[in-house]
């Protein structure tokens, strides 16, 4: 018997930092996108603890376990389907598909919204991500519209069809940035602008729109980031591109596939907006 879940990949274009003493009250607000793609957790019976996973390390699984506090005498088999360490949310994506895949595997008979809450307070213990688990309960275009954990947060979720195309250039440490003071400052000042904003009118267009402002006016983008962002907005067929906060990633969306086809990138991965969510198996 096993017990298989997928948590996807989500992609911030802009957001405002919401810090609380209660760790499942602390997190942010801001807007982003769900992926196909994610990390595919399975578990499955063994004589004793065993965990595989195809790229990274242990850390958030172990912190996991940790927390649900469980006999682990099972195997954890984990697929991390997108880079880490770029703006995939796959720290969250890892330790939120663990703890439902744990859930349905042991039949503990906790709610999504419980095992969201177990996978952000471990992304908060190992200063990760503050917004990526609540966004994974969502699917497509997902707006949070309250900070904190799943069931204390709340979401707006949109469908659109469209496809995505990204790029990434390297890691960049998330920690460094959300918790030095003056980046801080200047990333809540921009991204509640722009929050404020979207959320008057949630369209796609102004999601594209404020995300290529905001990574412009907080000044995080590289220069190689910048210049394929232009790129693509050079495009008469491209929706629009920002680069995915916080990482050296550059996306871009499109109605139509053959609009990144035809483009002249190397290692450009095509993917198209997940109108589903986390998928069961």
């Amino acid at each position: 018997m096993s017990k298989t879940v997928l948590v996807p990949g989500h992609i911030t274009g802009f957001f405002t930092i919401e810090n609380h003493h209660i760790s499942l009250k602390n997190g942010s607000r801001g807007a982003g996108f769900l992926l196909t793609k994610g990390v595919k957790t399975t578990i499955s019976k063994s004589n004793k603890q065993q965990i595989e996973i195809n790229k990274g390390d242990t850390s958030i699984i172990n912190e996991v376990l940790k927390i649900m506090d469980v006999e682990n005498n099972f195997k954890i088999i984990q697929d991390i389907q997108l880079p880490i360490g770029s703006g995939f949310g796959t720290s969250a994506a890892s330790a939120f598909s663990l703890t439902l895949a744990i859930n349905e595997f042991l039949k503990l008979g906790y709610s999504k919204e419980t095992c969201g809450q177990i996978a952000h307070m471990a992304e908060i213990n190992l200063g990760g991500g503050l917004g990526d688990v609540i966004a994974q309960t969502g699917h497509g275009l997902v707006l949070r519209t309250q900070p904190g954990a799943p069931g204390i947060g709340e979401i707006k979720s949109f469908e659109h069809d469209v496809y995505i195309a990204w790029k990434t250039f390297s890691k960049l440490d998330t920690a460094s940035i959300i918790n030095n003071p003056h980046h801080k400052q200047v990333l809540c000042d921009v991204g509640l602008k722009y929050l404020e904003f979207f959320e008057e009118k949630s369209s796609l267009r102004n999601f594209l729109d404020f995300s290529n402002k905001f990574c412009h006016e907080t000044k995080l983008l590289s220069d190689e980031v910048e210049n394929l962002i232009n790129y693509f907005n050079s495009s008469t067929d491209i929706l629009g591109s920002s680069m995915a906060m916080l990482g050296n990633t550059v996306f871009a969306f499109a109605y139509n596939e053959d609009a990144f086809k035809t483009l002249d990138i190397e290692d450009l991965h095509i993917d198209k907006l997940n109108n589903t969510g986390i998928v069961y198996d």
